[in-house]
C-alpha cells in the first residue's frame, strides 16, 4: 500500500520540505546549508532543523569540500549517507520473480531471479510471501536496517491501494498484494505497473532526465505508455498506465484478448508483428528471412539489411505507433517521446516511420521540438522499483517515516 490516510496541513508542508532538501543534496551533495537554503527557498533555520534530523537518523553526513573559486579552509557540505538503508525491489514476469536487494544510492547489494509457478498448487499471493521470506532468509548476512518494499508488475494494478486486479498469465483477481506484505514485514509496500515504473526511472536515471514533459512508449509483448506531466508520473496514486494498446484503430480488425476489436496491440505487438512477418514471408519469396527462423532479431537484422518485407512490417508498426502518439502530443505538448522495444534494434526503420507520422498529424506547434529517442535501458529489470523508492525519498513520504524510525 503506498498512502496511509492524508497528513495534515502542517505535517504535508513538512513532509514537502524534507523531500525537497534530501533531493537537492542527493542531486547537488556535497552542498553547503547556505547553498541548500537558495535552492530549496526555504529560511536558513528551517534547513538547520531539516538537516539535524536527518543527520541524527544518519541519513545524510557531513564531509569538507572546496567550493569552486574558494581559497583557504575547506567548506562543510552535506551528502547521503546510503549504505546501511537498504531495500527490497521486485519485478514480477510470466513465469518467475526477479528480487534484488538495494541501497538508497540505487546499488545493487545482491539479485536473484525465482520460478513463479502458476496456482496449480498454492495461490500466487501465497507463493509471493513465501519467496519473499525465503530471500531475507538466504541474504540475512547482507541486510542492513529495511526501509521499504517495492515491486513492479503488468496487469491491472491499483497503486494507491496496492491490489492487482488482474495479472497476465495468472488467475489472480483482486489480490491484495501491497497490503498482505506490509502485514507480514512491517515495511512500506509501493506497487506499480512495470511500464509507468519503467517512465519513472528512464526520469530519474536515463534518457528523459529532468525532462519536465515526456511520453515514454512500450512496444513489446504488450503496447503501453507512460507519461511525465510537469516532472511527475501522470496518476502516480492511482492506475498509471496509459493503456494505449486497447485503443481502437481500426473496427473491423482483429478480436484483442480484451474483448474489443482492431486494438493497437493486435497489429503493433512483438507477437502480432512476427504472425504478420510470417504471413507475408509466403508473397515475398526473395525475403532474407527465409534463410533462419523467424525472430525479432531476424526480423531486425533483415531490416538493417534492407529487406523490403522486415522494413515494411517495421515501418508499419510505426506508422501505427505514430498516429497514437499525434493524439497523445496533441494533449501533453512534450519535450520527449522516448521508446523502449526490442525494435530499437532496427530504429533506423522504426523511428523514422513514427517520427513523421507525428508531424503529419499532431499539431504543428506542438510536435515541431519534440524529441523523439530510444530509452537509455534496454531492458530495466527492477530499478523501476528503485524509481518508486526514489520518488517516495523526494516527495517525503518514505523519508519522513526513516525520519522517525
Amino acid at each position: 500500500m503506498n498512502l496511509d490516510s492524508q497528513p495534515g496541513h502542517i505535517d504535508q508542508i513538512k513532509q514537502t520540505n524534507a523531500g525537497v532538501v534530501y533531493r537537492l543534496i542527493d542531486l547537488y551533495g556535497p552542498v553547503s546549508r547556505i547553498e541548500l537554503s537558495k535552492r530549496a527557498q526555504l529560511a536558513p533555520a528551517s534547513i538547520t532543523k531539516i538537516v539535524r534530523e536527518m543527520l541524527d537518523a544518519h541519513l545524510v553526513q557531513e564531509t569538507e569540500f572546496q567550493e569552486p573559486g574558494a581559497r583557504g579552509r575547506p567548506a562543510i557540505g552535506l551528502i547521503l549517507d546510503t549504505d546501511a538503508w537498504h531495500y527490497l525491489a521486485i519485478r514480477l514476469h510470466r513465469g518467475d520473480m526477479t528480487m534484488t536487494l538495494r541501497d538508497l544510492s540505487s546499488r545493487i547489494i545482491v539479485e536473484d531471479t525465482q520460478p513463479l509457478p502458476d496456482e496449480s498448487m498454492q495461490p500466487l499471493l501465497t507463493s509471493l510471501v513465501e519467496q519473499v521470506d525465503a530471500f531475507f532468509i538466504r541474504h540475512q548476512h547482507q541486510l542492513e536496517r529495511l526501509t521499504a518494499i517495492a515491486i513492479t508488475l503488468p496487469g491491472l494494478i491499483n497503486a494507491a491501494s496496492g491490489v492487482v486486479h488482474r495479472l497476465p498469465g495468472y488467475r489472480a483477481q483482486d489480490m491484495p498484494l501491497g497490503e498482505t506484505l506490509a502485514a507480514r514485514t512491517g515495511l512500506p509496500v509501493f506497487v506499480q505497473h512495470d511500464i509507468s515504473a519503467w517512465t519513472l526511472a528512464e526520469s530519474l536515471f536515463g534518457a528523459s532526465h529532468g525532462a519536465q514533459d515526456v511520453i515514454q512508449i512500450v512496444i513489446d509483448e504488450t503496447v503501453g505508455a507512460g507519461v511525465i506531466s510537469g516532472g511527475q508520473l501522470l496518476h502516480k496514486s492511482g492506475r498509471a498506465l496509459v493503456e494505449i494498446g486497447h485503443t481502437q484503430i481500426d473496427p473491423y480488425g482483429k478480436q484483442c484478448y480484451c474483448g474489443n476489436h482492431g486494438c493497437l496491440e493486435t497489429v503493433a505487438s512483438t507477437g502480432s508483428l512476427l504472425t504478420l512477418a510470417a504471413q507475408r514471408l509466403t508473397t515475398q519469396p526473395d525475403s532474407l528471412l527465409h534463410q533462419q527462423p523467424l525472430t525479432l532479431e531476424s526480423l531486425c537484422a533483415a531490416a538493417r539489411s534492407g529487406d523490403r518485407l522486415a522494413c515494411d512490417t517495421i515501418a508499419s508498426v510505426g506508422h501505427h505507433v505514430g498516429r497514437m502518439l499525434a493524439m497523445m502530443v496533441n494533449i501533453f505538448n512534450p519535450q520527449h517521446i522516448l521508446i523502449g522495444s526490442p525494435l530499437n534494434q532496427a530504429a533506423d526503420i522504426l523511428f523514422p516511420a513514427v517520427s513523421s507520422t507525428i508531424y503529419q498529424q499532431a499539431l504543428p506547434a506542438y510536435s515541431a521540438t519534440i524529441q523523439l529517442a530510444p530509452t537509455a535501458f534496454h531492458e530495466p529489470g527492477t530499478l523501476g522499483a528503485a524509481a518508486l523508492i526514489k520518488d517516495a525519498l523526494y516527495n517525503g513520504f518514505l523519508l519522513v517515516k526513516l525520519l522517525q524510525g
